[in-house]
């Protein structure tokens, strides 16, 4: 995928996360937070599941997992982790504050990966550039969360 179309689809999923957090939070006040939690996860591996084998990949990840190793957890550590702690969240911070905190962290996590060349990154430097980048996220997370 060229940059371009990463840069759109990445925009256009941002989109469709946005409803994430106050759908589940809608789905918790009927089946508990960590139903809910389940419930979404679920979806998503179901719809996942159908990919894999719609685009023929199956045969790829049963002989792959033989090369698992323990930081590749992290994936599904962090999708469970987002899932359940936005629906919490949104209650308290709105939809708004949730994407708000939640891109600031990950920008800045983002960057320290990238700079550490880790999980198959290539090392890029802590630019003065990306680094106002963060400073304007977080101002714009304490703007955006601030009580009215």
């Amino acid at each position: 995928m060229d940059r371009s179309t990463a840069l759109i689809a990445s925009l256009l999923v941002g989109l469709l996360i946005a409803a994430q957090p106050p759908a589940n939070a809608s789905l918790g006040r009927h089946v508990g937070d960590l139903g809910a939690a389940f419930v979404s996860l679920a979806i998503s591996l179901l719809i996942v599941a159908v990919l894999l084998v719609a685009a023929g990949d199956v045969g790829r990840l049963t002989s792959g997992l033989s090369q698992f190793r323990p930081e590749y957890a992290l994936g599904g550590l962090g999708g469970a982790a987002i899932v359940l702690v936005s629906l919490i969240a949104v209650r308290s911070l709105g939809a708004g504050g949730v994407a708000a905190a939640l891109v600031s962290s990950q920008l800045i996590g983002s960057i320290v990966l990238d700079r550490l060349g880790v999980l198959g990154l290539d090392g890029s430097p802590i630019t003065l550039q990306r680094m106002a980048g963060v400073a304007l996220l977080i101002g714009g997370t304490v703007l955006v969360t601030a009580s009215a």
